[in-house]
């Protein structure tokens, strides 16, 4: 799924991006189709085209397209979100054009964080070191999510693998999950920004393709891999509620 557009062709077209903050690599490239292509299996629905932009390699929307689309995901990334690269840069502009049009936004773990400093947080390393495995995250009850009708539970498991974080939420933003590791697993600006610390569209065989990689490059060591991978084998993350999750909210169904 190398192609620039994904067209779901039945009804009322929608129409929605995803901006790839990541290079593939070829085993997600070739067992995936992609980052782009693990999102739209997520997330794409009859009626919609998907469109990608690779944004970390400085290919984005012109202004004068912003209003075709729906709705807009933001990917993982190797980069900081507090890094100084130009194209981290063009996003933080992009990010605010969006805010002020109110497009509805879904950020993903290095998405979560640029959208954070886009919006006037603050994100950096987290103080505990990095955060790779299954974690069990609990929604706070007062949150739109738990209070739907998505049948969501307030404990649900997610695939993570971060070692940065927000560590302090923008203005009028509001913390709707937290795990024991990390304060801010998810946040809500408004009804139409929604930011998510882990990987919802993982499956496991990504992950351990991963840790394989940070391996390679030295971030971690062979003993932190070895006890994750065993740690990992005994958990599921609960991809069908987070897919209702993230489906509802990208498409104002939340």
């Amino acid at each position: 799924m190398d192609n620039e557009v994904v067209m779901m062709m039945e009804g009322d077209e929608k129409r929605y991006a995803v901006l790839l903050c990541a290079e593939d690599s070829e085993y997600v490239r070739k067992k995936h189709g992609g980052y782009f292509g693990v999102f739209v299996r997520m997330l794409a629905e009859a009626g919609e085209t998907w469109d990608v932009y690779r944004v970390a390699l400085g290919e984005f929307p012109e202004e004068e397209e912003l209003h075709l689309f729906d709705g807009f995901v933001i990917t993982g990334s190797c980069n900081d979100a507090y890094g100084n690269d130009t194209w981290i840069h063009d996003l933080i502009n992009l990010l605010n054009k969006l805010n002020s049009m109110n497009k509805k936004i879904l950020g993903i773990c290095f998405g979560h964080q640029i959208l954070g400093r886009a919006l006037g947080g603050k994100v950096s390393r987290s103080p505990t070191g990095w955060d790779i495995g299954v974690r069990t995250i609990t929604l706070s009850s007062s949150s739109p999510l738990a209070l739907s009708s998505l049948d969501i539970p307030l404990k649900l498991s997610i695939i993570e693998c971060h070692r940065d974080e927000i560590r302090e939420l923008p203005a009028k933003a509001e913390v709707i999950a937290w795990s024991e590791k990390t304060g801010v697993e998810m946040f809500r600006y408004g009804d139409h920004i929604m930011g998510i610390q882990g990987h919802p569209e993982y499956s496991k065989d990504i992950l351990f393709h991963l840790i394989d990689r940070l391996l390679q490059k030295d971030y971690i060591m062979d003993d932190m891999a070895v006890e994750v991978r065993e740690k990992v084998a005994l958990w599921e993350p609960d991809k069908e509620a987070w897919k209702r999750l993230c489906v509802s909210f990208l498409k104002g169904r939340l």
